[in-house]
């Protein structure tokens, strides 16, 4: 059973910095992408960053030159790092991967809170 653990969420103040990381456990085969998505209370979920196999990277918009994904393949980990955070960053981040017959799987979430 594919299982995502989270970590890393918790409160920070503006400008602030959070490194969330995500481990995925029971994949069988490689994964293809990985991932960060956040939803805030009232808002649909929105893609944040993901990461290729081989390193490629998309970002929002919205977080450009802020935030940065990274992975470790033996590992089955990803890592956000949040810099210079914003009260608009706040919401409940969510890891996902997909593997390479494009199954996708999604953790629980961790929440990340952006108040002085």
């Amino acid at each position: 059973q594919v299982q995502l653990v989270e970590s890393g969420g918790g409160l920070v103040q503006p400008a602030g910095s959070l490194r969330l990381s995500c481990a995925a456990s029971g994949v069988i085969g490689r994964i293809s992408v990985m991932g960060w998505s956040r939803q805030a209370p009232g808002k649909q979920r929105e893609l944040v960053a993901s990461i290729t196999r081989d390193t490629r990277t998309t970002y929002a918009d919205s977080v450009k030159g802020r935030f940065s994904i990274a992975r470790d393949n033996g590992k089955n980990t990803v890592w956000l790092q949040m810099n210079s955070l914003k009260p608009e960053d706040a919401a409940v981040y969510y890891c996902n991967i997909k593997d390479v017959i494009n199954r996708e799987y999604w953790g629980k979430g961790t929440l990340v809170t952006v108040s002085s």
